[in-house]
């Protein structure tokens, strides 16, 4: 998967200080900044909900074993990815490294992202997303697909010198050991 982004348009008129002011919905729906433009997507349904609980249950677990008390698992915050580029970001699990009394945090304190696609996301915003991930130089990305009346499939990637490599894919009911920080056992049959 490349992360080469190209300008096709001018960057909007909002930078990442601007996204950062601004009050996130009450509703559950996830305000985030690409390209100084802000993008509004709906609150996760319960099938979007259960698969990003237990991916960081796994991965709490995963880090506990490990003994990695400097590495936290958190669920739907803000990540700064450019403010070159004015995107900012809310992946639904970020693992990051050092202090967590942060209501954002800068995108070389995550290790790894997590992005749970369901039906309604676009292709368009997947490729933007994962663009911005390997911009920021972020190590690890994990995508989870939920298509509609299918069970889950699950992607971790790696990033190299010119955007995220494939390393692992599992289709439903298959383990994985997936990339990040410290190897994790991701089971896509509890995924739902």
């Amino acid at each position: 998967m490349s992360a080469e982004v190209s300008m096709i348009h001018p960057l909007g008129p909002k930078t990442v200080e601007d996204w950062l002011a601004e009050e996130q919905p009450d509703d559950g729906s996830r305000l985030e900044l690409i390209w100084g433009y802000l993008h509004m997507t709906p609150p996760p349904g319960g099938s979007h909900q259960y698969a990003s609980f237990e991916l960081a249950v796994m991965l709490r677990d995963a880090l506990r074993a490990a003994e990695r008390r400097d590495l936290h698992v958190l669920p739907a915050v803000g990540v700064r990815i450019s403010t070159p580029l004015r995107t900012g970001v809310i992946p639904d699990i970020s693992v990051v490294a050092g202090a967590i009394s942060h209501v954002n945090f800068a995108a070389e304190d995550v290790l790894l992202a997590v992005e749970v696609w369901s039906p309604g996301n676009s292709s368009e915003e997947r490729d933007t997303k994962v663009a911005a991930y390997a911009s920021a130089r972020i190590q690890n990305l994990w995508i989870v697909e939920l298509p509609m009346g299918k069970p889950a499939r699950f992607w971790g990637y790696t990033l190299g010198e010119t955007g995220y490599r494939q390393e692992v894919f599992a289709d439903s009911g298959e383990t994985v050991k997936a990339p990040g920080p410290v190897p994790v056992v991701v089971d896509t049959s509890q995924l739902r």
